[in-house]
């Protein structure tokens, strides 16, 4: 007999915002995240104690490489074993990792040679616990309210943006590095309980008898192939992936060296950030709301075009004020983008491929768009924000060109809501 678990829920018709099946697996992936952000405050801190500002840039991107080289096969493994499962495992030797490195800063202070492996093993971790926590949303829930669920998960990652640095730093200012790295030991362990709770559905395998499965580099070329030859997921991925290359490192290091060359101070820079993190949020909430949005990959395309728009003139305009409201008008634009693009992709994918798709679209995200970083600093420096910002929105409209011209994107609909769903 199944355990309460394990056993898979009843079909779906309650909304997702009242469905406690999704509200405890969004607890606990909200308090993961916190755990993340409190995490890298407490690495970051621990770096600059024992090196000087060269080596804590080395801490801080040492755990990119694994989770950027391993994210593929952490797909696979999800796809070979229950998501659940590999989610729990990832979760909790996360735990361990970190309890275990704030007992040894409590006896000791760190090299930084522990904190450079501190950071190359958590970032192995991460490879193996995104993917997998990214294929649990179908399983959860019922295709109707997958919208839902997608726009409740980016709040969460609003909110743990908002509340992780600012609960790392009172721990650091309470008892130094080692209780920063207890607390996000701690909230790791939190997770864990709830995600016990979180009930899954076996979801069968569409068109084809699921394949037994070969060696992981089989399997993740099969996975490769499944993505290149779907009508619609193939080309969401390459907009995904364009959008990403185009917009991020504008938006990360753009905003930087414009809000430097307009001389608009930190305060001025908040405001910005601050605005585009509003204006996401507003977006993630609209898709939470709603549910469902008709004719999406319409909405998709347009959507795109106006964050690339946005991003585009937020460095030709002089006011602080009006550079605010565009970077608004960018994040609520980029927000429901990404959640129906997200969304898209979840409900055309083979369950059995799952995992590899969420695998390969979050590497667009934690592997590709970081190479656009050093390019937008240096041609900011060349030529100045202006053109740069100009050029990088016209590079992100190729994925609207994308779009327009694939009809299987074009003409794309999200479920519909299940029948007894109601507000």
């Amino acid at each position: 007999m199944a355990t309460a678990a394990t056993a898979p829920p009843e079909p779906a018709t309650t909304p997702a915002h009242r469905d406690g099946n999704v509200l405890r697996w969004l607890a606990a992936h909200t308090v993961s995240l916190v755990g993340d952000s409190v995490y890298f405050v407490a690495l970051g801190w621990s770096a600059q104690q024992a090196a000087g500002p060269a080596e804590v840039g080395l801490v801080m991107a040492a755990g990119a490489v694994p989770r950027a080289l391993l994210m593929l096969g952490g797909g696979v493994l999800a796809d070979r074993f229950d998501p659940r499962r590999v989610v729990l495992g990832s979760d909790a030797l996360r735990c361990l990792l970190i309890l275990s490195v704030a007992a040894g800063i409590a006896l000791t202070a760190p090299a930084l040679w522990i904190l450079v492996a501190v950071a190359l093993v958590f970032g192995a971790l991460d490879a193996l616990f995104v993917p997998a926590i990214g294929a649990l949303p179908p399983r959860i829930t019922s295709p109707g309210q997958l919208a839902r669920v997608t726009g409740m998960r980016s709040l969460s990652m609003r909110l743990s943006q908002i509340a992780g640095p600012p609960i790392g730093g009172l721990a650091m200012g309470l008892g130094g590095t080692a209780a920063t790295f207890a607390v996000a030991g701690l909230l790791f362990a939190l997770s864990l309980p709830l995600l016990l709770t979180v009930r899954i559905r076996p979801l069968a395998a569409r068109g084809h008898a699921r394949p037994e499965p070969g060696t992981v580099g089989q399997d993740l070329l099969d996975g490769l192939r499944y993505i290149a030859r779907h009508r619609l997921i193939g080309p969401l991925v390459a907009v995904g992936a364009v959008c990403e290359l185009g917009l991020t490192g504008t938006l990360n290091v753009g905003m930087v060296l414009l809000n430097a060359e307009r001389g608009w101070g930190a305060s001025g820079y908040g405001w910005i950030i601050g605005s585009f993190g509003a204006g996401a949020a507003a977006g993630a909430t609209l898709l939470a709301v709603a549910g469902r949005l008709p004719r999406a990959g319409l909405v998709l395309a347009g959507t795109l075009l106006a964050a690339s728009a946005g991003a585009a003139t937020v460095a030709l305009v002089p006011a602080l004020w009006t550079a605010a409201a565009l970077a608004a008008v960018t994040g609520l634009s980029a927000g429901v983008f990404g959640g129906l693009s997200s969304t898209l992709v979840q409900t055309a994918a083979d369950p059995a491929f799952l995992g590899r798709v969420t695998s390969v679209v979050m590497l667009t995200m934690v592997g590709l768009a970081p190479l656009s970083y050093p390019l937008v600093g240096a041609a900011i420096g060349a030529w100045g924000a202006a053109p740069v910002f100009l050029g990088c929105g016209a590079f992100a409209c190729l994925g609207v060109a994308v779009v327009l011209a694939c009809e299987a994107v074009r003409r794309a609909e999200l479920p519909r809501r299940d029948p007894d769903d109601s507000p």
